[in-house]
């Protein structure tokens, strides 16, 4: 890593507050002088530097839209993880396994306020229109077998609804197994991608995906996602410095989470939270589709379900629809 990257990363992570030179250069090892060049190419590239005589620098977080500095210091341990902030990218979960080829260590996450190639679920794409939503991608190098990456997702999902409900002070739900809804409208997908050790069977990595639509695109949604999608705020609402403490209070939720994974204490906040425990659905398995009934979350957290001819079944992956007929189109 280079002097000039050292210095941004120390002060994306001083989260807003100012770092004297002299300060920076004996964190880095190197002299005042190449931390006063470093500054000077950050404020070249158009890193929003700010710089006061006898208090040092400081990387301005942004008021709209995402920043490292401003998530940096939103993080309840900004440790944990290294941030890789843009204004659009094609996918975070492509830039993410990229790294995770390279090696990149776990709690490395790209954010970006637009996709041009959104991923979602069962290779459709995730509409991601610049600056009405925000989309992330965590690598995780958990050590566990490929099928349990369905708690992963679960537990991401309990997190990202938490954290939603405290900076936006709404009530979210969740759709197994990895939409997040308010008022019965989509505001949140998530999807988790893993990569496979053939030898051992062993997740070799994973990449957790979360795209949140914080305000409706201009224009609105197409007519695909119209009857859909929905947004925690009315076009032009976002409040100020909002998507940096959104984004910080989902790593670290989801971080906390994370860490006491095994226990699978998030469960019972999951069945709190799930819509569609009592509610008849549409199970969807490739062409098949079957009308049942939602009984509750088992400790898989597979869904339960019972079909008209009384047959109970388990899934654990597939597509549930919210039936149309009683006025909903989900």
């Amino acid at each position: 890593m280079t002097t000039k990257e050292q210095v941004r990363l120390e002060l994306e992570r001083a989260g807003g507050r100012f770092l004297s030179g002299a300060q920076l250069a004996r964190q880095l090892g190197v002299s005042r002088n190449a931390v006063w060049k470093a500054v000077q190419a950050l404020e070249k590239e158009g890193a929003p530097m700010e710089a006061i005589p006898n208090r040092g620098y400081a990387m301005i977080p942004a008021k709209q839209g995402l920043s490292a500095s401003g998530i940096y210091g939103n993080l309840s341990d900004p440790q944990a993880f290294t941030l890789h902030v843009h204004d659009t990218v094609t996918s975070t979960n492509t830039l993410v396994r990229e790294l995770a080829q390279q090696d990149a260590p776990e709690g490395t996450v790209v954010l970006a306020n637009a996709q041009t190639a959104g991923r979602g679920r069962c290779g459709r794409t995730f509409y991601s229109p610049s600056r009405s939503g925000m989309y992330m991608s965590l690598l995780l190098r958990p050590k566990m077998p490929v099928e349990e990456t369905l708690f992963i997702t679960a537990a991401a999902a309990v997190s990202v609804s938490e954290a939603i409900d405290a900076a936006a002070q709404v009530k979210t739900q969740i759709k197994w197994v990895n939409d997040i809804y308010l008022q019965e409208r989509k505001i949140c997908g998530i999807l988790t991608e893993a990569a496979l050790d053939l030898e051992n069977g062993m997740l070799r990595y994973a990449v957790l995906g979360i795209g949140i639509n914080l305000t409706p695109p201009a224009g609105g949604f197409p007519p695909e996602l119209s009857g859909i999608a929905g947004s925690l705020f009315p076009e032009d609402g976002i409040p100020d410095c909002f998507a940096d403490k959104l984004a910080a209070g989902v790593l670290s939720a989801f971080d906390a989470r994370y860490r006491a994974l095994p226990s699978h204490d998030f469960l019972s906040r999951y069945r709190e939270r799930s819509m569609l425990t009592g509610r008849p659905v549409t199970v969807v398995q490739g062409e098949r589709e079957q009308d049942a009934l939602v009984l509750g979350i088992d400790d898989g957290c597979r869904l339960l379900v019972r079909y008209p001819d009384g047959r109970e079944d388990v899934l654990s992956s597939g597509e549930v629809r919210i039936r149309p007929h009683l006025g909903e189109n989900h």
